[in-house]
């Protein structure tokens, strides 16, 4: 049965390896193909394809669309978009300088408390023309003694409740559902059975979306609640949706390992075959 883990984060956005290094943990652990999904980019794709070529690995190309609805995140991996869709192109660009904006503001709060804490700082932990965010801030508040780890981050400083949180501006989901599949990618919620992410996922809600072109659901994930995966596979099943399973692979930012959740052969293939704005690589 091969390996296939469809939701992986490399140092493009909030991950700690670069896409190259993304590819050698993927050999690793075993996978047959690894999808490399950062955060409203697709610059890591080149180098991810030039590293996996000769190992056998598959690298399918994606990212991961950060839309917003009623105040909760909703993030929506887009698989095999055309990178070169003018409309694709302009919304992630507008959102990548939104979450810089907010994570420069939220430094600016948190540092009047922490003042070891400096925009500078945080940019150490980030590569050029990343996806700036919450997580390279979390980093930069680790190597200067705040908090030992990531996570302690989030559920301290960074934590939306903590009093430095800003909210940034991202579209609606089925907005960016819908640029999704005009870049002839194919969309899946990621962790839909999130906490915040199933509370604003209703029924109606998630019928719109797959009016709008919605592709799959991210079953299989270690933040999905159970009780929220058996409502959302009765819907996976209404609407005959791509069942996925991943594991959010962050390098050492995340306990999340590769290749904890997997997809089957059978919804990778329908993945593939709906997918036209782009390819999967072959190694």
């Amino acid at each position: 049965m091969p390996a296939i883990d469809l939701h992986a984060h490399t140092s493009a956005s909030d991950g700690t390896e670069a896409p190259a290094q993304l590819v050698a943990a993927a050999v690793e652990a075993g996978l047959d193909v690894v999808a490399i999904t950062d955060h409203d980019t697709t610059s890591g794709w080149s180098e991810a394809f030039d590293a996996a070529r000769g190992t056998g690995v598959t690298v399918l190309p994606g990212l991961e669309l950060s839309t917003q609805l009623d105040y909760a995140s909703v993030h929506v991996l887009g698989y095999l978009g055309d990178p070169a869709h003018p409309a694709f192109i302009a919304e992630t660009e507008r959102i990548r300088a939104e979450r810089l904006h907010r994570a420069q503001g939220m430094v600016d709060r948190i540092a009047v408390d922490y003042p070891l804490l400096t925009w500078e700082r945080v940019l150490e932990h980030t590569t050029p023309d990343a996806t700036v965010g919450r997580p390279h801030i979390a980093d930069a508040l680790v190597a200067l003694g705040y908090v030992p780890d990531r996570t302690a981050a989030f559920q301290s400083i960074l934590h939306w409740r903590g009093g430095y949180y800003r909210p940034h501006r991202a579209p609606e989901p089925v907005d960016g559902v819908r640029l999704i599949v005009a870049a002839g990618g194919v969309p899946v919620i990621a962790h839909p059975g999130a906490a915040g992410a199933s509370r604003v996922l209703a029924d109606d809600v998630l019928r719109r979306l797959v009016d709008a072109g919605l592709g799959g659901l991210e079953l299989a994930h270690r933040d999905n609640r159970p009780e929220a995966v058996e409502r959302l596979t009765a819907i996976a099943d209404r609407y005959d949706l791509i069942r996925t399973g991943s594991s959010d692979y962050h390098g050492v930012g995340k306990p999340n390992r590769l290749g904890e959740h997997t997809t089957s052969p059978e919804e990778y293939a329908r993945i593939v075959e709906r997918g036209t704005g782009a390819s999967p690589f072959h190694g």
